[in-house]
Order: structure tokens, then C-alpha cells, then sequence
């Protein structure tokens, strides 16, 4: 026992004092905040006792053994818990990164993605009193000198701000989004803190570096912070996806915007993932998760530019006027813009995913940075197994017996999953999220990918690589070869999704139906 405890108060002395020093050469006054002291001393006390859970736990059997594989998960849940609790009471930047791990399916050990994806239903409201406040501070005038209603209760809160409907005085129902207040000057010590605590994880256990999780939330956090930045986002996807008329994004009132106000139209609908709601308004399930994988597709590989919080509140549905359904897009604060060479990379990995070539496979996950672990790259890309690729995942569907095999297989490596995680282009890393995030809606909906749901992110992937080489491309007859040869390639995946369509329709089945 008095092993133990020199060891849990020489971790916690050593990350304080450390934590001091480094906070010190980077310019933090401990003077600024208080509270901002409180914050940073409850979570280094945080993982000062997930670490020495750690060492604590794991010295007691051998590694490699049932009881240690036993031993490891208990720890990993009772760590979670503990991150998950310092996640609610810190708030702000802190469940931001919570959620973003609990969209990290088959990256992340289970026990940490099952506890903290809790967080994306769990975030703190600020007061009446706060956010009139702040629309006062930011836009100069009283809440009701701008809206002639302005609802008490948030429509919904997340870990940087909430939403209110409100009524314009010419009667124009809007949505308010309006930044929590103290988030802002928070965040800088709390990104801060977070990067600190991760170098320090990295040290105690290198088996674990998950520096770019601190990476990209210092990158991607401010961005979130810039509501201008999210509206400027808004119409910029409207704008490029014009061609989908199913897709609807809010209109934003530019002139009652700020950085921590955003006021937008009110969109109304059912959350994506809502079959009941579907079921209701005579919705078609199957066209809904179609049209949601175009629009991401088309957004992936064409455009190069994606939203990456599909979660079902960000994504509704509902009918229209003339019995059609939209797609309603929510929330354009946090988007991935990708360069032509890695979106030209990836396009290329998923043509051979889909088209089962092995060697494809090894090239292009090699020129993301892979290495020899492509094969574990591939299956994180598609959430499949090997055994699914090399056969050829249209042709594959997917069981639970298979997703249960993934789960295992990456809980099993995440060393590794770690490694490449820090080895691989950091566009990529939200590439991970927004795919676990689709991949949940799909499975809400009873809707698992299938042959006919790859069709159209086959389509995107030609027409990426093609137009590239058209681009680069400086002869006429080299331009026509490339068009020509596009053409063909796209007549035969619409020949294909033909012949899809017409073995699935009642007339073929009734036809194939033996006679008596």
C-alpha cells in the first residue's frame, strides 16, 4: 500500500509540477482566472489517477493473457468514467473533445467511445440571462427591441452554445444560435491543458500517442468558435451542391450575425435517424440514407470540401410541399477542406476498396502514409474486414457477426491504430469521424451498406480521378481519351444500377416465382 501511494503522489506531483513549468513558458497568468486554476488542477488530478490506474492495473498479470486483456477493459471503463465526469464539470472545449472521441468507433477502445458518446445528448445550458447578454454585447441592442418572440427555452444545447427560436418583427421565424460565454476565453488555457496532458500520456505510456487528438482540436476548435466562419460555410455548401435539390441549408441574416451570434432560418424535421418519424410522414428510408450517401460523396471525393458533424441532430428530414423529401443540413461550423492530391489518394483507395484490387489497396494507402500497416488502414476506411475487402464489399453485406470481428480485431491493436493515426495525413482524421457518424445513421435506420448504396461513391471516385487528369492533361487527343474513357466507365456503373434496379422490381420477382 505505501508502494502505491508514493506512486500516486509522485505522479500527481510530477504532472503538477510539470504542468506549472509548461503553462509558465507558454504565457499562462494564473492571475487571468481563478476558475481557469480550478480547471487545469482537476484535470491533471484527473489523469494523474487514470495513469496510475494504469501502471497500478496492468503490472498484475502477464500481458497477452485473458486476465490481462480482462484487467485492461476494467481499467479503460473506470478511466472513461473518469474522463467522462471531467468532461461535464469542465464543459466547453472539454465535451467538444468528448463527443469527438465518442465519434471515434473502431479507432478508440470501446469502453471510451460507448461512455462518451452519452455527451452528444448531454450538454450544458447557459442561463436566459447569459445568452441576452451576450446577443446584447455582440449585436447592440436589447433581445426584444430585434425579435418580437424570443423563446425562453433552448431548442437544443451543445458544448459550445445553444439555440432559440425567435420571431422577427415582420414575423420571420428564425433559430439563434448564441455562444456560451465564457467558452471563448476559456478555450485557449483549456487547448492548452489538453495538449500538456496528452505529451504527458505519450511519456508514461508510448504505446498511446494521441497527440493528434490535441492537434486538430487547436486547429478545428477556433474555427467552431467563428459563427461568420460557419455561415460563410453554409452558403458555400449550398452553393456547390446546387446540383442536389433535395439538400436545404438554413438562410443566414447576415446583419444579426456576429462571431458568437448566428442567426439563421428555422428548419423544421424529423432527425435522420428517426424511422418512427419516417414511418409517419411517409418517408422512404432507403431513399434518404441514397441521397445522404450522394451528398457526401459528392462532397468527399468531387468537391473536396465536407461537413464533418453528421450527427442525427444535424441532420433532419421532412416532406414538402409537393410530397418530395428534403435533406436539411444543420450546424456548418466544423468542415475539412481537402487538398486535390490527398482527395486524388483517397478517391483512388476507395476504387480499389470497391473494386477489391489488393495491390490498389497497398499503392494509395502507402501514398497516405500507411505504410505496410495498408491493410489495417483499409479496413479503419471502410469499418470491414479483410476477409469483406479482398472479396469485395458490395458483393459482401455486412453481418453482425463481422462488425462484433472489427470491434475485437481494433480493440486488439490500437497501439497501432494509434501509430497510424499520427502517421497519416491529419485530413484524413476527420475523414475517420465523418464516416463512423454516417456509418451510425445507416445502422439506425436498418439501412447497412449494400451493393446499390457504393454506386454513386463509385461514380464520384471516376469523376474525381478523371476530371484530375483532364486538368492536368495537355493534349486534346490525351483530353479525349481521359473523357472517352470516363464515359464508358460511367455508362457501365449506370448499367449497372440498372440491372440492380430491375432484379429488385415486383414485376421480376413475379416472374421468377416458380409456377404450380
Amino acid at each position: 500500500m505505501l508502494a502505491v501511494r508514493m506512486l500516486k503522489y509522485g505522479a500527481t506531483g510530477g504532472l503538477l509540477g510539470t504542468s506549472a513549468f509548461w503553462l509558465h513558458y507558454n504565457s499562462w497568468d494564473p492571475v487571468d482566472s481563478t476558475v481557469g486554476l480550478v480547471r487545469i488542477t482537476r484535470s491533471i488530478a484527473t489523469v494523474a489517477r487514470i495513469a496510475v490506474d494504469y501502471k497500478n492495473t496492468l503490472s498484475k498479470a502477464p500481458a497477452g493473457t485473458e486476465e490481462y486483456a480482462q484487467l485492461k477493459s476494467a481499467c479503460h471503463l473506470r478511466s472513461a468514467e473518469r474522463l467522462y465526469q471531467l468532461c461535464c464539470v469542465n464543459r466547453g472545449c472539454y465535451i467538444k473533445v468528448g463527443q469527438h472521441i465518442g465519434a471515434l468507433d473502431y479507432l478508440l477502445p470501446t469502453e471510451y467511445v460507448q461512455t462518451m458518446k452519452i455527451l452528444h445528448s448531454k450538454a450544458p445550458q447557459s442561463s436566459l440571462e447569459d445568452v441576452h447578454q451576450v446577443i446584447k454585447e455582440d449585436l447592440g441592442k436589447e433581445p426584444h427591441e430585434i425579435f418580437r418572440w424570443f423563446d425562453e427555452d433552448p431548442l437544443g444545447a451543445a458544448s459550445l452554445a445553444q439555440v432559440h427560436q425567435a420571431t422577427l418583427h415582420d414575423g420571420t421565424p428564425v433559430a439563434v444560435k448564441v455562444q456560451h460565454p465564457k467558452v471563448q476565453h476559456q478555450s485557449k488555457l483549456d487547448l492548452k491543458t489538453m495538449e500538456l496532458l496528452v505529451r504527458i500520456v505519450a511519456k508514461l505510456f508510448p504505446e498511446f500517442q494521441f497527440l493528434w487528438l490535441a492537434d486538430e482540436a487547436k486547429k478545428n476548435l477556433p474555427k467552431e468558435l467563428d459563427f461568420l466562419q460557419e455561415g460563410q460555410n453554409c452558403e458555400k455548401v449550398e452553393r456547390i451542391l446546387k446540383k442536389y435539390s433535395y439538400l436545404r441549408v438554413p438562410k443566414i441574416y447576415w446583419e444579426l450575425s456576429t462571431k458568437r451570434v448566428l442567426t439563421m432560418e428555422f428548419c423544421q424535421g424529423g432527425q435522420i435517424n428517426d424511422r418512427e418519424y419516417m414511418h409517419n410522414n411517409d418517408i422512404n428510408v432507403n431513399e434518404v440514407t441514397r441521397n445522404l450517401g450522394k451528398l457526401y460523396s459528392e462532397m468527399i471525393f468531387v468537391q473536396g470540401f465536407i461537413h464533418c458533424d453528421p450527427h442525427p441532430g444535424n441532420v433532419l428530414v421532412r416532406k414538402t410541399a409537393d410530397s418530395g423529401t428534403e435533406i436539411v443540413l444543420l450546424d456548418h461550423g466544423l468542415y475539412q477542406t481537402l487538398s486535390d492530391d490527398f482527395r486524388l489518394d483517397y478517391s483512388q483507395l476507395w476504387q480499389a476498396i470497391l473494386g477489391a484490387n489488393v495491390e490498389g489497396i497497398k499503392e494509395y494507402s502507402k501514398r497516405l502514409g500507411a505504410g505496410e500497416m495498408y491493410g489495417l488502414l483499409a479496413c479503419m476506411v471502410s469499418a470491414r474486414s479483410w476477409a469483406a475487402l479482398t472479396k469485395g464489399i458490395d458483393k459482401t453485406p455486412i453481418s453482425e457477426g463481422e462488425d462484433d470481428e472489427v470491434k475485437q480485431y481494433a480493440a486488439k491493436l490500437i497501439p497501432q491504430i494509434s501509430d497510424l493515426l499520427n502517421r497519416v495525413p491529419r485530413q484524413m482524421l476527420l475523414l475517420f469521424k465523418t464516416n463512423d457518424l454516417l456509418r451510425g445513421i445507416e445502422h439506425a435506420l436498418h439501412c447497412r451498406a449494400n451493393a446499390s448504396s457504393f454506386i454513386n461513391m463509385s461514380r464520384c471516385c471516376v469523376l474525381a480521378v478523371s476530371n484530375h487528369q483532364l486538368k492536368t492533361a495537355t493534349k486534346v487527343t490525351e483530353r479525349w481519351k481521359i473523357w472517352v474513357s470516363q464515359a464508358i466507365t460511367l455508362w457501365k456503373i449506370d448499367l449497372y444500377e440498372f440491372f440492380l434496379w430491375f432484379t429488385t422490381t415486383a414485376l421480376v420477382r413475379w416472374i421468377s416465382q416458380p409456377i404450380h
